[in-house]
């Protein structure tokens, strides 16, 4: 057993600072990394134990998918912190002659395209996930069950941050990209709740 160590208090001083980064974005991922992590937990209790065999393959898939996960989420959560501030960034350019005005707006523009990007992205992993967690909760080793239906529930809330972040930058980018970014973490959102409903119903029956 570890402590938690200065290093993760440091990441949620970071979070708390009054800094606009880390925000929202950058704890959507990170919540879609602790979900990686227990499912990667659950993959491996079920994997030592010949009493779940029948688990073993969706375990092996799970264990490969999770190790990668925990390291695309951390990714993104530094990649969210980073585009907001090349918002920030854009917002203080100079906008006195027109060419500066130019350069500033497409640079305004650039970086909330980046902005909503990057959580379009963790919402796309979260749903990744979430099929895989449908496939394994039926064989995992089942004195876990809570900890998968606790992964399943961190990647659903991962989704619905993810989206929260998508849906306030759509005004600031220009048509088709905003409805077509609307319409596709709409539909994200639509089959998380599907998903997370059926995890829950198959975890109840297990318990």
């Amino acid at each position: 057993m570890i402590k938690l160590n200065e290093g993760y208090r440091e990441i949620l001083d970071a979070i708390a600072s009054d800094s606009p980064t880390p925000g929202g974005g950058s704890v959507a991922a990170l919540s879609l990394a602790h979900a990686h992590a227990l499912a990667c937990m659950v993959a491996r209790l079920t994997l030592k134990s010949d009493k779940w065999e029948s688990g073993h393959d969706a375990a092996a898939k799970i264990l490969d998918v999770s190790q990668e996960g925990v390291s695309a989420a951390i990714d993104l959560a530094h990649k969210d912190a980073k585009s907001f501030d090349s918002v920030m960034r854009a917002f203080k350019m100079p906008k006195i002659t027109d060419p500066e005005i130019a350069r500033r707006r497409y640079a305004i523009t650039h970086g909330y395209g980046l902005a909503t990007a990057v959580p379009i992205r963790t919402a796309h992993l979260g749903l990744k996930l979430l099929r895989s967690l449908e496939e394994f909760v039926t064989t995992c080793n089942a004195n876990a069950i809570t900890d998968l239906a606790a992964a399943a529930e961190l990647a659903h809330s991962t989704i619905s941050i993810a989206a929260l972040n998508v849906k306030i930058n759509l005004p600031s980018l220009e048509e088709p990209m905003s409805s077509d970014y609307l319409k596709g973490i709409g539909l994200i959102e639509s089959e998380s709740a599907v998903l997370v409903e059926r995890i829950n119903t198959i975890v109840a029956g297990r318990m």
